[in-house]
């Protein structure tokens, strides 16, 4: 499987013909690291002095890359933290969506960087931008992963609990049917329903997560839904 496609999403795309194009979250490869300059390179290698040296010489700091990452992409992508902190510091723009329209905050929930996400959050990065080509969000993408403590992150940071993406589903629908039904996924969907996400919400088809769940053969995860508490 091709680095940084989500897991599972390959045949879902396929069946909708989406292009494959359009499925990678792409990290830096090992021939685009060795072509970084500037701040992308103290960036990637959490060089402290060089990027305060860069700063202070009036780098660019939202400079682009060949896919359109800055310099605070790349170092979130490298797990980064204190290079985040010096370019936010800086004036970066914490924000900003690279070429498959990824911000910092989705690198880092895709990544399962608990971590990293703290400290983007803690900056004043928004926790509900609209990214990638799913016209998604961190949380549903994180809630695909099945990431949970990155899920309970972001719910705790605000991020929209029943945003739609452009295949008609939301964190919770695709906690299951992106997801494996097993503990992480089991927490995911406990986070998102403890929260009051709606699970009225269906997908395209007019199927509720209760019976996506249910068709699936994903019993804790149904459980789950048929709680008192799933409101």
């Amino acid at each position: 499987m091709a680095r940084g496609i989500w897991p599972g999403l390959l045949a879902v795309a396929l069946g909708l013909g989406v292009p494959l194009g359009a499925l990678a979250q792409v990290p830096p490869l090992a021939a685009e690291v060795l072509a970084f300059d500037g701040l992308h390179q103290a960036a990637w290698h959490g060089d402290a002095q060089k990027l305060k040296a860069l700063i202070a010489s009036g780098a660019n700091l939202n400079a682009r890359d060949t896919r359109g990452r800055t310099p605070l992409h790349v170092a979130t992508f490298a797990r980064q933290r204190e290079a985040i902190k010096l370019l936010t510091k800086a004036g970066a723009d914490l924000d900003l969506l690279e070429d498959d329209r990824y911000d910092a905050v989705t690198i880092a929930a895709v990544a399962d960087d608990a971590a990293t996400l703290s400290v983007l959050l803690s900056l004043g990065a928004k926790a509900g931008q609209t990214t990638s080509r799913y016209d998604g969000t961190a949380l549903i993408a994180a809630a695909h992963l099945g990431h949970d403590e990155v899920v309970r992150r972001l719910i705790a940071a605000g991020a929209p609990l029943d945003h739609l993406n452009n295949l008609h589903w939301t964190a919770v629908i695709e906690s299951i049917v992106l997801g494996d039904g097993g503990p992480r996924h089991q927490r995911t969907l406990s986070a998102l329903v403890d929260a009051g996400a709606d699970i009225r919400l269906t997908d395209r088809q007019g199927n509720t997560p209760l019976q996506l769940a249910k068709a699936r053969g994903y019993t804790a995860m149904a459980k789950l839904l048929e709680t008192p508490r799933a409101k």
